[in-house]
């Protein structure tokens, strides 16, 4: 039996999950051992330029949150003899100013070394959650919605052809003041390059917090797809409700359900331009992908 830990820094909550990996003959299983969310926004810092923050900083009361949580996770890690770990920060880290400068006070602190990943290492990790649900002869437009980013992968016949991160994210499209129109508009003119009529009906995969939400509110219990317009219509239900109404009938996170419409929009825009009748949902995210390659890692080490 091994251990595995997955970080995931995002930019509305930072997530930690230890893994325990048992090999019984030929079969080998799974099973979450810890699962731990918590809500810090660091976007909310790096997105928001104002006069009472200037530059792109996480400023000190998060940062001072962000230290205490990593020493949690730390102490966790240690805790549960943790065989391998991998923590990454994503786009509100990268963007941060003092990004580089709060990592490297992590590792000199409590001996718990992060990575800041580009957008392109970000798409890389979550394909090794996604390969098991891809079919052959099909083709798939991956729509992961951050916080802060959009990664948007093409997949055809289970290979990923073409790949690029949008800045534009939930939590962004809350915070920021600056127009985000040409974001938009390179996204909508990159999906309708791309996604060629040659390559047939295209399912477009959703993952990230929010699309796992409209799942579950959509009523769907099984195969993990929905469709197009089920996705309009559950966006357009939750957005009926007030902030509080989502929080207390709707049984959202806070943090959830402010931002939940603004990620729905990005899912429901490049579907109808990518034309996909569908959204498969496999309730993955960076770090089923970061628990994958941890695994991989430790097979190569083995043999």
């Amino acid at each position: 039996m091994i251990r595995l830990a997955a970080i995931d820094i995002g930019s509305n909550a930072i997530r930690l999950q230890v893994t325990s990996v048992i090999q019984y003959e030929e079969i080998t299983t799974f099973k979450k051992l810890e699962y731990v969310r918590f809500p810090l926004r660091l976007g909310q810092d790096v997105f928001e330029v104002t006069g009472d923050n200037p530059s792109q900083r996480i400023g000190p009361e998060r940062s001072a949150k962000f230290l205490k949580l990593m020493k949690a996770f730390k102490l966790l890690i240690d805790l549960y003899e943790v065989d391998e770990y991998l923590g990454c920060a994503t786009s509100a880290m990268r963007e941060a100013e003092n990004g580089s400068e709060l990592v490297k006070t992590v590792k000199d602190k409590y001996g718990l070394e992060l990575d800041i990943i580009d957008g392109d290492r970000e798409a890389e990790i979550l394909n090794n959650a996604l390969m098991s649900f891809l079919e052959e002869d099909k083709t798939y437009l991956h729509i992961d919605v951050g916080g802060g980013s959009t990664e948007l992968n093409l997949y055809v016949n289970k290979e990923k052809i073409v790949a690029r991160s949008f800045p534009i994210g939930s939590v962004r499209r809350l915070n920021t003041r600056k127009s985000l129109d040409q974001v938009w508009e390179e996204m909508k003119q990159w999906i309708k390059t791309h996604v060629k009529k040659e390559y047939g009906k295209v399912t477009a995969i959703g993952t990230g917090g929010n699309i796992n939400k409209i799942y579950d509110l959509s009523g769907k219990k099984n195969n993990k797809t929905i469709s197009f317009n089920k996705v309009i219509s559950t966006r357009d239900y939750v957005a009926s409700h007030s902030l509080e109404e989502r929080i207390s009938k709707l049984q959202l996170n806070p943090d959830r359900a402010d931002v939940i419409v603004h990620a729905s929009d990005i899912y429901v825009f490049a579907m109808k331009w990518a034309r996909a009748g569908k959204i498969l949902v496999p309730n993955v995210g960076l770090k089923d992908g970061i628990m994958q390659l941890l695994y991989e890692k430790h097979q190569i080490k083995v043999h």
